[in-house]
């Protein structure tokens, strides 16, 4: 099993899980990507994940549906216009075999999911590579709660992010904390393997326990603060 990130837009992934010829697609916000990807390597559809309702995450869906066929689709309440399968906090369901748990990483939307498949965790826009999505919804408390989540689990799963945000999420960083050397080293991996073409991701819990603000805050009002500085970055 192997996952793999199809550019989309200016700075999304929708990444792809490919096994034996299928297909299992996380927030196809972009139908023609996907089905190039798809068609080219001649790959079934089995499934598509949703973490949440923005259009750069979904707004691919019907289209991809439409070309491959109708195929599971797992979402939150805020999709259920789409999916086929409402997910809440705490469900499980089985993909080629291997358990996917569903956990609830709102405040960047109302009823933003996480999906954990294996070690691999697809998080859309709840959590990045040194950085969190903006707590749009103002229920900071939800954010804090989705960092706690991310923050219990074990060091080497694999953080499958939504978007290229490291560089500017680890300059962020740097101007709170100069002195953070982990950071200061994350910046110098990131900047040679974007420079390759090549995206940041995905990084693993362990990296975000050394180098994400976010993750390391104790409070809810030490997160909000720092997430305040980041929208004004």
């Amino acid at each position: 099993m192997k996952i793999v990130a199809i550019p989309a837009f200016n700075d999304n992934y929708i990444w792809t899980v490919v096994d034996n010829g299928r297909a299992i697609v996380v927030d196809p916000g972009e139908a023609t990507p996907v089905a190039a990807y798809l068609d080219a390597n001649d790959i079934a559809l089995d499934a598509i994940l949703l973490t949440h309702k923005h259009d750069d995450h979904v707004g691919g869906v019907r289209e991809v549906v439409e070309k491959f066929g109708d195929v599971p689709i797992y979402g939150p309440t805020e999709v259920s216009e789409l999916a086929t399968e409402v997910v809440r906090d705490g469900d499980t369901f089985e993909l080629w075999g291997v358990d996917v748990s569903v956990s609830r990483t709102a405040g960047h939307t109302e009823e933003h999911v996480s999906f954990l498949m294996g070690d691999a965790l697809f998080c859309g826009d709840a959590l990045f590579y040194g950085g969190c999505g903006r707590v749009f919804t103002g229920d900071y408390g939800a954010a804090f709660e989705g960092m706690q989540y991310f923050a219990g689990l074990d060091d080497s799963v694999r953080v499958y992010a939504g978007h290229e945000y490291t560089m500017t999420n680890l300059r962020f960083a740097q101007s709170v904390e100069p002195d953070n050397e982990a950071v200061a080293a994350a910046v110098e991996e990131v900047a040679a393997v974007l420079e390759a073409g090549e995206p940041s991701l995905p990084s693993t819990i362990g990296r975000e326990r050394e180098v994400n603000l976010f993750l390391q805050a104790d409070s809810v009002e030490e997160f909000k603060s720092l997430r305040d500085i980041r929208d004004g970055f």
